[in-house]
């Protein structure tokens, strides 16, 4: 039976290593049988002596390259060739020797850890693995150990875990470790083969140290002059720590200033910049003192057994003086004035003061780009207002101008207000008709009949509203055929006074209407409606308002023909007289379209 062979690896000898022997039960030892071998690396790796079935191993074997090698011998008849039995199978097995040393998944670890960490607490796992048997002795059999990196890091020598090993390892004194990590085979024990890593550690920041001013104390200076947002200083408190745990916030917590003024973050620098809040004044405080607070917006509880994570400094902080404009006592002036104010009429007045401690003196004087046409004027002295041209509030109800106040002694230094001058209103200004009215009268209207509406309008503005009457002309009262109805509501309405008009006698009619204002002084007009005679039908409808003339049986009017003889004889004479003799001066013809159908022609001539 030969059914397994072992080998040892890395055989050093001069001579072939044996490896063991085949023996057939029908091997006589006459030379009769011949032995041989086939299979992983028959002939080449393995040899078999054919009379004595001894095999050797031509070179030397690597397990970790192949540990098991599968042949299969046959012993047979060297005279006939035939197998004396049937071939069979074994197997040669490398023994394993420790000729591997441990090496590491990788040559250079990279780990960080949090700052202040507890001992014991994990970093990073190393490992290490061993090319040799782990199943056979103990050459694949690691164990770790810390060869540089103490007393600050330690190892577990059997997962090759790297933790903490001292107390409050602090960012801010080293930041960074490098740990060099041994990783030897056979247990451990002396001969045993070893391979190295090295680690470098980092310590993270975490938030152990407050803010802190590098002065308690800071002063700057401003112009009473500097508006709301200026930048007057900047104060710094510096913080060991770095990134999020370094940011800073600042506030104003107390002081005398507290509401003048503000402080933000810049983000880049982490400074508090001290900014106005509000308009400073020299004459009312020069200067305010104010206590400024540092702190960490982002806070790790752990720590706060340290102390307040903030720190405070006092910023005195003086008001210069500045020469100011004159400043008047109100930001916008409104007057009033009636419309019919005489030239001169003072309006009101403005008033404004050098607010710096001199109190230089100042005259007035108005924008004129603001009164173009100089219709007001003010006292340079005493600042009143007045008019120097009449007004009318129909024209421009506002009037907008501004005023410049300017110191005496400076003349640089001024200020404007803007002045809103109202224009009241006063009656001056009779209704009138809201438009031109011509309607007409059917031939058949009956007595007391509408036949039209009137309204009116006045470009006067009373303050209880427009309350007018309408009434017939007095010269047009008696011998009326109309009358004028007031409705009591700013509209009047034309009635027939008689049933039945003639448009053969009376085509057109010229109604004077007086229409009056209720306000003081009472103001009044007389408007005309033209009011035309039509033939209507039975409905109201207008259909036609010419008189209808004699027909001439040529087909021309016997009116019609005396116009255009009229109209032919005037031309004819304006041409045959001089240029500068006019004896017809003022002299119209009118001669209205012919229509040769049938319709009338209309001839006037008031010579």
């Amino acid at each position: 039976m030969w059914n397994q062979f072992f080998l040892l690896e890395e055989y050093t000898g001069s001579d072939y290593q044996y490896v063991g022997k085949l023996h057939s039960d029908q091997d006589r030892g006459d030379g009769s049988l011949k032995y041989i071998l086939s299979g992983d690396g028959a002939g080449d790796l393995f040899i078999i002596n054919e009379n004595t079935g001894d095999i050797q191993a031509t070179k030397r074997l690597d397990r970790e390259e192949k540990p098991v090698y599968i042949l299969r011998a046959q012993a047979i008849n060297r005279r006939t060739g035939r197998p004396v039995e049937p071939e069979s199978e074994f197997i040669i097995k490398i023994h394993d020797i420790n000729d591997n040393e441990p090496i590491f998944t990788k040559d250079v670890y990279t780990a960080t850890v949090p700052e202040m960490s507890d001992v014991g607490t994990f970093v990073v796992q190393v490992t290490a693995t061993d090319a040799d048997d782990p199943t056979y002795g103990n050459s694949a059999k690691v164990v770790y150990s810390i060869l540089q990196g103490q007393p600050y890091f330690s190892v577990e020598s059997e997962t090759g875990i790297i933790k903490t090993a001292l107390l409050n390892m602090d960012r801010e004194n080293r930041e960074q470790y490098q740990v060099v990590i041994q990783a030897k085979d056979m247990g451990g024990q002396m001969g045993g083969l070893s391979g190295t890593t090295t680690v470098n550690i980092t310590l993270t920041d975490v938030n152990d140290n407050p803010p802190r001013f590098p002065q308690s104390t800071y002063q700057f200076k401003t112009p009473e002059s500097s508006p709301p947002g200026t930048p007057i200083g900047r104060i710094k408190a510096s913080d060991a720590d770095m990134g999020e745990n370094a940011e800073i916030e600042y506030s104003i917590t107390e002081g005398e200033g507290l509401d003048m003024f503000d402080v933000v973050t810049d983000q880049e620098t982490q400074e508090g910049v001290i900014t106005v809040k509000k308009v400073l004044d020299f004459e009312k405080k020069k200067v305010y003192t104010l206590k400024v607070e540092a702190s960490n917006p982002h806070v790790e509880p752990r720590f706060l057994y340290l102390g307040p994570f903030k720190d405070a400094a006092t910023v005195r902080i003086m008001v210069e003086d500045v020469d100011e404009p004159p400043v008047f006592s109100k930001l916008a002036y409104i007057l009033q004035i009636r419309e019919d104010a005489q030239i001169n009429t003072t309006i009101g007045s403005v008033t404004a003061q050098d607010p710096d401690a001199a109190r230089n003196p100042v005259k007035y004087s108005v924008d004129r780009h603001t009164d173009m046409d100089r219709i007001f004027n003010i006292d340079s002295g005493n600042g009143s207002i007045f008019t120097s041209k009449l007004l009318d509030r129909e024209t421009l109800l506002w009037h907008n101008i501004t005023v410049i106040a300017t110191e005496i002694n400076n003349p640089k230094q001024s200020s404007r207000v803007p002045l809103y001058i109202k224009v009241l209103d006063v009656n001056d200004n009779a209704p009138e008709f809201a438009e031109f009215y011509e309607t007409f009268v059917c031939e058949k209207a009956k007595a007391d009949q509408l036949i039209q509406t009137l309204r009116a309008i006045d470009k006067d503005d009373p303050y209880s509203g427009h309350q007018f009457s309408f009434s017939l002309a007095p010269e047009a009262t008696s011998g009326s055929n109309f009358t004028i109805q007031d409705n009591k509501d700013n509209t009047a309405g034309i009635l027939t006074r008689k049933n039945g008009y003639n448009r053969h006698e009376m085509s057109t009619y010229l109604l004077p209407v007086v229409i009056s204002d209720n306000d003081y002084p009472v103001q009044s007009s007389t408007g005309t409606v033209t009011v035309r005679v039509c033939a209507c039908d039975h409905h109201g409808n207008m259909q036609s308002c010419h008189a209808e003339a004699l027909v001439h049986p040529t087909g021309l009017s016997t009116g019609a023909l005396i116009a255009i003889l009229l109209c032919i004889v005037t031309l004819l004479g304006k041409l045959l007289l001089p240029a500068s003799y006019l004896p017809m001066r003022g002299t119209h013809c009118y001669c209205d379209t012919l229509d040769l159908s049938a319709s009338p022609i209309k001839a006037y001539s008031p010579l």
